[in-house]
């Protein structure tokens, strides 16, 4: 019988690539991970290519692994020089009957830009003229079956974060803020200061009606008196993620229609943090629909009509997400599985009111979105941000 094996990448820098990553924690650049199915029944071979030690490199780019790490810390059974790819990877590809990988084989930009100014030559082109004899397979669907559901390890790295990134959240609040920047650069200070490795992804501080672009993060206007800031912001700990959405007033008091389309969003994201359990036997997508009627109802309540498209204009985004190494973790991994113990996800209602006739006077340019990060338990949901206050009565006290 011919051997298996399953080729994976890991780029420091891209955690798109993160998969080796959550196998072996190698966390430098250059790296190749290939895990060989060995002759006997349960049987792996671990092989590691990493750079070599490099006397001259390290003065100016600080220490390498090397091989010999590789093999006495990472617990590589085998290992070599990267550079040395092509003469190591020949051989054991050729060997292989399936080779499961999501390192790409062809550039493929994504944009009129990117294709204009990319290399005709793929980076990858040595490694796909390698592939050629062997069947490839993808790699990612197998490892989102193992990485959908964190041990209890990994759900105590994303409570270090979440909890730290929520005390900042909350000591945000309780300062006056100007510009935007401002309150940006003091949550990624916090995150640091409290234990954090630093941010998780490039925060949203979104003030007045910059908050109805869902990922605005030019973060770079003022805060103006009498309008909302939505600040979507978390923390990194140990390779793990937090994520959470916190809107609060620029001045002391939410004005009454802030707190009329606040609460209609507050109380559906409770209900559905509520459901992050595996007892409700629910899906992110059922979860998404329990939220978009639970808004149809409350927003018609405020005079909004909720006719035709609405619903897509007034909250164009799910409602939930899985987290875990990456903010959007397990690409690919369906929303319509039953939420299971082990799950981590977010819960992420908002309200983005276009400055448009077609809606209430009163609530024209708001954007409201309250977002908290889910461990999911067999009877009760986990919240893993629960620092960072959310209630109306809380935030002003913090505000006056």
């Amino acid at each position: 019988m011919r051997l298996q094996y399953w080729l994976l990448q890991k780029l420091s820098i891209d955690r798109e690539l993160f998969s080796t990553n959550f196998i072996k924690r190698f966390n430098e650049p250059e790296a190749l991970a290939v895990i060989a199915k060995g002759h006997e029944k349960d049987e792996h071979i671990f092989h590691l290519y990493v750079r070599p030690k490099d006397s001259k490199a390290e003065q100016w780019e600080g220490a390498r692994s090397g091989l010999e790490a590789a093999a006495d810390v990472f617990n590589a059974d085998e290992t070599g020089d990267i550079n040395s790819l092509t003469s190591i990877l020949s051989p054991i590809v050729s060997s292989a009957s399936s080779v499961y990988t999501d390192i790409p084989l062809k550039a493929s930009p994504t944009t009129v830009f990117s294709r204009f100014f990319s290399s005709p030559t793929s980076k990858s082109e040595g490694f796909a003229q390698i592939l050629k004899p062997s069947k490839v397979q993808p790699l990612k669907p197998l490892i989102n079956e193992i990485r959908a559901f964190k041990s209890d390890a990994e759900i105590s790295n994303m409570r270090k974060a979440g909890q730290d990134s929520g005390r900042a959240f909350t000591d945000a609040m309780r300062q006056e803020w100007t510009r935007e920047k401002d309150l940006g650069n003091y949550l990624e200070h916090e995150f640091k200061r409290r234990g954090c490795d630093g941010s998780a992804y490039v925060p949203v501080i979104a003030g007045g009606e910059h908050a109805l672009s869902i990922h605005y993060v030019r973060n770079n206007d003022t805060l103006r008196e009498g309008n909302l800031v939505l600040v979507d912001a978390g923390g990194e700990y140990g390779n793990y993620i937090t994520d959470i959405t916190r809107t609060f007033p620029t001045s002391s008091r939410f004005t009454k229609s802030q707190a009329d389309l606040y609460n209609a969003v507050l109380g559906v994201q409770r209900t559905c943090v509520s459901l992050c359990r595996a007892s409700a036997n629910m899906t992110l997508d059922k979860l998404h629909e329990i939220a978009e009627r639970a808004l149809k109802v409350s927003l018609a309540d405020l005079g909004f009509d909720m006719s035709g498209n609405a619903m897509e204009i007034l909250f164009p985004h799910h409602l939930s997400h899985y987290i875990g190494l990456d903010v959007h973790d397990t690409p690919g991994y369906s929303r319509k599985e039953i939420l299971k113990p082990g799950h981590c996800v977010t819960v992420e209602p908002g309200i983005y009111v276009p400055n448009s006739d077609r809606w209430p006077k009163h609530f024209r340019g708001m954007g409201i979105r309250i977002e908290d990060s889910i461990a999911v338990q067999e009877d009760s949901p986990y919240v893993l941000t629960t620092e960072a206050v959310k209630e109306i009565v809380d935030i002003e006290a913090l505000r006056s």
